[in-house]
């Protein structure tokens, strides 16, 4: 994982054509997408089509993701970040945790844009895997050159869940997905890109990060 300084940025909606400015605390976010060995050494599981431990996890729902965070909080006796409900569909962040968690939103689009200006960080062919260039699968993750903060696979390769619901009055618990995956075109990787999904769904293009909180 690497430390993220704290910071400012600009979320935009092309549906709603809406723009915000959210402040970001500093935090820790993964180099790389959650790949399938560790994620199998976590939960014991392989889900997806295509099978590597490099590649990244995929096929894998919102909840997925959050129960493997408290998985591996546990395992490194860190305290875990969520509380599931009983009904096996909602849950609480502990903020205060130390554990492991999914980036918000916010955190995420600060992440990947690591200080530059443009809708990527680099030409789109070195960075990520997209149909342009992936043949239509994914593949190991940190293959594509990082962006300046040493993360990789930000854009493409596979989507990304985050901790954020995306317009709750309109798609009720739908969360968002960010980054564009190794089945979408070119305009659908860039840094400012929102997609979402119901929580409980599992695509073939979806994985996700993992981040965790800094003491204040």
């Amino acid at each position: 994982m690497v430390t993220v300084a704290a910071g400012q940025v600009t979320l935009s909606d092309r549906r709603t054509e809406r723009r915000w400015s959210v402040g970001v605390a500093a935090y820790r976010l993964g180099v790389v997408p959650v790949t399938q060995g560790w994620y199998a050494r976590v939960t014991g599981e392989r889900p997806g089509a295509i099978g590597g431990d490099r590649l990244p996890v995929e096929g894998v729902s919102w909840l997925d993701a959050v129960r493997f965070c408290d998985a591996l909080s546990r395992q490194e006796g860190l305290t875990p970040a969520y509380r599931l409900h009983d009904d096996g569909a909602g849950v609480d962040w502990d903020r205060g945790a130390d554990g492991y968690r999914l980036p918000t939103e916010a955190e995420w689009e600060y992440a990947c844009r690591a200080g530059t200006p443009g809708p990527r960080y680099g030409p789109l062919d070195e960075i990520a895997w997209y149909r342009g260039n992936s043949g239509e699968r994914p593949h190991p993750v940190g293959g594509r050159a990082p962006n300046p903060w040493g993360l990789y696979d930000t854009l493409g390769n596979v989507w990304e869940w985050c901790w954020d619901v995306y317009d709750a009055e309109v798609y009720g618990s739908y969360r968002v997905l960010r980054g564009g995956g190794w089945f979408d075109e070119h305009w659908s990787c860039r840094a400012s890109v929102r997609r979402r999904s119901h929580p409980t769904l599992r695509i073939d293009d979806v994985g996700f990060r993992v981040a965790r909180s800094l003491p204040r």
